[in-house]
Order: C-alpha cells, then structure tokens, then sequence
C-alpha cells in the first residue's frame, strides 16, 4: 500500500462491486467484455488491488442494473478511496446510512474487541442497546428503535452457518461490568446475556480486572481487529483495525499498524481474567448487586 492510507475502501467497493454483479447474473467474463475491459482487470478491481473512477463506477452499476441508493455508495467509496488519510467520516463523503465497518464484520472469519467503556455491540442486549443509543438526546424514541434493531441484525452474524460465523472474543474492562444502566433489572440481564452468549463455541470474552495498572493499551481507548479468511483462489484480505469516535472511524491496515494493535490485544489477552475466571466474577457482579 502507497501513502493514501488504508484500503479499506476500495476494498469495500470491489466487495459490493462483485455482489452486485453476481446478483444481476453476470458471470466476470460477460461483465469484462460488456465493459471493454480484461478479466485481469476486472479480478484486479473486485479484489480491491487499484482504485476505480467515479466514470467506471457508474458504467458498471449501469450494466447491473444497481439501485441508485447503493449506486450512490459505491461512488462515494471510489471517491473516498482516492482519498489521503485514514479518517472515514462516513457522515461526510459516504451516505450516513451505510456504515462501512458492517460490511467488514460481515466478511470477516475473526473479530478481536478491545471495550473499556461498554459491553461490546455484538454482546448486548435490547435494552442495554437501547440506554447507549439514548444516550444522544437529540436522538428520537423511533431513531434509537431503529439503531437497535440494526445492531440486533448484525447479531446474528456470531450464529451464522454459510459462510460460517467468525470467532469473536472480547476483552472487557471490569469497570464496564460494575457500571449499570438505570434499569437495574436490565443490566442484571445484560450481564446474564453476556455470559450466556460466551457457551456458544465461537464466543468468549475475558475481563480485565481494576487491579490491573497502566499497560499498552491505556491510551488507545476501544478497539477492534478484524481478519479476514481467503476466498477461493483470491488471497486475504488484509488484517484491518477499527476505532471509533465521536467525529468518525478510524481504519487502518498498514502492516506496522496492525501489528502494534495485535502486540496490544495479546497483552491485554494475558492481563485480563482467563474465560472461566471471567465468568465467575460476572455472575459474582449479579449476585452483590442484590445485596446493595
């Protein structure tokens, strides 16, 4: 990868560029000879390996018959994969509905989240979902219906079976486990949730105890690694990792990068509680908060 940062876009647009054809019923050489281009060509771009013009994008959206909303994405990722930097504001240069990391998690074989404020996404419950997302009071009762009920479909991404779901495994700060939401019932439950979820054989997480001190993650604040498992004869893609912030996301998939996150996640991995231990300490949590 040159200097324009991650490529994680143009990743994204050959990913939605392939299923879009697929979906029209193109096989590559009809959609190669359509376009006037080579299949090298075509393989290039659907893997994600060189950028693509707005011009391009269009003609082959065209051909696919496309819808303009989705048409109007993969634009806005050709042109946000031209672009120097690594901060995605998809509220900016990508339509604010789509939200380029659930394509990502949605084709990935690994997910590694770092969580030291809140239950992570894909561990939460209903009402837990609902109390974060509330938490923007400009946000209506009906916004944050729908933002709960598009995290609960990203849900069952951990019980898929074709392709198969991901490993996940989440590290968890202790605090994140003692600090309840106003329904107190809610949160038991979200904590009974959480060690529930973990029985499933692609799921664990593990708590990292307040008694832990300073280590390589403190300042980093949340984080997640994603892997992703070679397809037919195309290799990998590359190991991305995600961070979020008030203004927008951060992707970053330049192998020095990657390899001080992992370095971190499997610090963090050693300092934490082991799963069993983990698990005890969560149900230990329910129980005090009975007693209070």
């Amino acid at each position: 990868m040159g200097d324009g940062g991650s490529s994680v876009p143009r990743r994204q647009l050959g990913r939605l560029l392939r299923q879009a054809r697929e979906e029209a019923g193109i096989n590559l050489e009809a959609a190669a000879e359509a376009l006037e281009w080579s299949r090298a060509k075509m393989y290039r771009l659907e893997g994600g390996h060189t950028s693509l013009r707005t011009h391009d994008v269009k003609l082959m959206c065209d051909l696919y018959g496309t819808a303009s909303d989705l048409t109007e994405v993969l634009v806005s990722l050709a042109k946000e994969s031209k672009a120097r930097g690594w901060w995605h504001a998809y509220g900016e240069v990508i339509p604010g509905w789509f939200e380029l990391y659930v394509g990502l998690e949605a084709a990935a074989c690994y997910v590694r989240h770092y969580e030291p404020n809140l239950i992570p996404g894909l561990l939460q419950t209903p009402e837990y979902m609902s109390a974060v997302f509330a938490t923007k009071q400009s946000r209506s009762p009906q916004e944050v219906a729908q933002k709960v009920a598009l995290r609960m479909e990203r849900q069952k991404l951990l019980a898929r079976r074709s392709p198969a779901a991901p490993r996940f495994e989440a590290i968890i700060d202790e605090a994140v486990i003692r600090r309840p939401i106003g329904d107190l019932e809610a949160w038991r439950r979200q904590l009974a949730h959480l060690v529930n979820a973990s029985q499933a054989r692609n799921v664990s997480f593990r708590v990292l105890p307040l008694s832990v001190g300073p280590h390589k993650a403190s300042v980093a604040g949340a984080f997640i690694v994603l892997d992703f498992p070679a397809v037919g004869t195309r290799p990998a893609e590359p190991s991305t990792i995600y961070c979020e912030s008030l203004t927008g996301s951060l992707y970053l998939d330049r192998p020095s990068e990657v390899e001080t996150y992992v370095d971190a996640w499997q610090t963090l991995w050693k300092l934490a509680l082991d799963e069993c231990a983990s698990e005890d300490l969560v149900s230990i949590v329910i129980k005090e908060s009975y007693d209070e």
